[in-house]
């Protein structure tokens, strides 16, 4: 499974962006799927979660209410619609896909795209 992130970008604090992760191989639309994130000098942290139905959603704390998590299986992608950005939203965003163990973990998942940059200014 191959994945690509998009639609990152420079926004000012309270703008709207909206990511998309676009996945490719034979069994890609029946993996659960997950957004990350890396700010600069800190470890990767677990952001939001989608299972293989579009349901089973879970967001972290720090962008509950703000993200929205969301798939559309016909096209193999996975999106990712970022409200009300603030400045620590600052990080470089990985999509990640099928997951054995615990979905918050890095380490739980097996397939990895090359993650797209989003700055937040104040």
């Amino acid at each position: 499974v191959q994945l690509q992130a998009s639609g990152g970008g420079l926004v000012q604090a309270g703008d709207s962006l909206r990511l998309s992760c676009a996945a490719s191989g034979p069994t890609s639309s029946n993996y659960a799927m997950a957004w990350f994130r890396q700010a600069p000098g800190k470890e990767r942290e677990f952001v939001a979660r989608v299972n293989w139905s579009g349901v089973g959603i879970i967001y972290a704390d720090s962008v509950k209410g703000r993200f929205t998590i969301s798939r559309d299986n016909a096209k193999n992608t996975v999106f990712l619609q970022m409200n009300s950005l603030k400045p620590e939203d600052t990080a470089v965003y990985y999509c990640a896909a099928h997951y054995r163990g615990t979905y918050y973990d890095v380490r739980s998942y097996e397939y990895w795209g090359q993650g797209t940059e989003v700055t937040v200014s104040s």
